[in-house]
């Protein structure tokens, strides 16, 4: 009984002293793993993801991918720099794939390492589609959710250690822990995104697409068709996500601020 008053009070002390603050939001956040280590980790994973898995041989949808990718990484690359926060994308290696694989599903790691799935690419429907998709997993990356979600697994499973700490005594552990902060494989739904996170992604995702060109109103009717797509049994892209009509609730409520960034 005492042991486990004296962990509790440890990983309490270290959730205390390891908060930071969400950059562009200013919510707090447990922190216990730093940029680079998290890119680090992120990049090694990122490059056996793609030993691991097919790359589309869709040519024009994999330029698509690509195009949008970089529009929304200049989007973001502006909007850090207007805000003063620059030197939060330290370390960022930009990039952006399609994966042969039907799965509705996509996701962007630290540094900006992004997958898409073929089979989001229907419910897309178009480049517009794609932007709401990309901007939304890419504000996930700049808003530090995957370091978060390590944070927390860090804190509560392995008594607040550090990822390197993980990573020298269990390698395999710890790679999979990265794999799950952002939902891929095996691992989706063992490390949730939360509601405030997921409501950082929206604002954020509506700003980076608008400011790339692409009009943020169309990230409504794009949820509604993966809503429809999932039916009683949402697909994994939703699986963790708000429901529709929170969703909508929030991104009327965002649409404003994200219009002042539009230009047709």
């Amino acid at each position: 009984m005492m042991y486990n008053r004296i962990v509790a009070f440890a990983i309490a002390v270290v959730m205390l002293v390891g908060c930071t603050t969400v950059p562009l939001t200013g919510r707090r956040q447990l922190s216990l793993v730093s940029d680079a280590e998290m890119q680090a980790m992120s990049y090694e994973a990122y490059d056996q993801f793609l030993k691991e898995n097919k790359l589309s041989r869709n040519a024009q949808a994999t330029a698509m991918v690509k195009r949008v990718g970089q529009r929304i990484q200049n989007a973001v690359e502006q909007y850090m720099t207007a805000n003063g926060l620059q030197n939060e994308l330290a370390g960022f290696r930009w990039e952006f794939n399609l994966i042969d694989d039907d799965q509705v599903n996509a996701f962007a790691m630290a540094g900006g390492k992004t997958v898409v799935y073929e089979g989001i690419l229907p419910v897309a429907q178009n480049e517009t589609g794609l932007a709401v998709v990309m901007g939304h997993e890419i504000a996930h990356a700049i808003a530090k959710h995957g370091n978060e979600r390590m944070s927390q697994a860090l804190a509560q499973q392995f008594g607040g250690q550090t990822l390197s700490a993980l990573a020298g005594a269990q390698p395999g552990t710890a790679a999979n822990l990265v794999l799950a902060a952002y939902g891929v494989g095996s691992q989706l739904g063992m490390l949730k995104y939360g509601r405030n996170q997921e409501s950082e992604a929206d604002r954020l995702g509506l700003i980076f697409m608008a400011m790339a060109g692409y009009d943020p109103q169309q990230a409504i009717p794009f949820w509604q068709r993966m809503q429809e797509k999932g039916g009683a049994s949402p697909p994994e892209f939703l699986s963790t996500h708000p429901s529709a009509g929170t969703r909508q609730s929030d991104l009327k409520r965002y649409m404003p601020e994200a219009l002042k960034y539009y230009k047709k």
